[in-house]
């Protein structure tokens, strides 16, 4: 038997406070015994469950891993203006004007992500 991805864990500065950005970003919930203050925060999403590890080091450099995020039920540019409103940064916009194409965004703490364009929009350029 193989192994599974049980939690994809981020260390931060603040674990109940980012994992209550990304439980925001991902309509999903912290774990119920999630306060802060917590060393550790979980949030319990359907895609993936992220771990969130107080660590004392700042983050330094590019991350070597991202998440790459799909909107579901709105348009990749509506997500991006959500995800700003929740605190999140426009590092690098990709976006095309044929549609294709990303914008690279950052959490409160700097840790890069993607937003994708939704499966609507995908099936519509197909």
């Amino acid at each position: 038997m193989s192994s599974l991805v049980r939690h994809v864990t981020i260390d931060c500065a603040d674990a109940y406070a980012l994992a209550s950005f990304w439980a925001e970003v991902l309509d999903a919930k912290l774990a119920d015994d999630d306060f802060p203050g917590d060393p550790e925060a979980l949030v319990d999403s359907p895609g993936a469950n992220l771990l969130f590890i107080q660590v004392p080091e700042p983050k330094a450099v590019k991350n070597r891993i991202h998440l790459d995020l799909q909107p579901q039920d709105r348009t990749r540019d509506e997500e991006v203006e959500r995800l700003i409103a929740l605190g999140a940064t426009l590092v690098d916009d990709r976006r095309n004007a044929d549609g294709t194409g990303w914008a690279t965004m950052a959490d409160p703490e700097g840790n890069e992500f993607c937003v994708e364009r939704s499966g609507a929009e995908r099936a519509a350029t197909s």
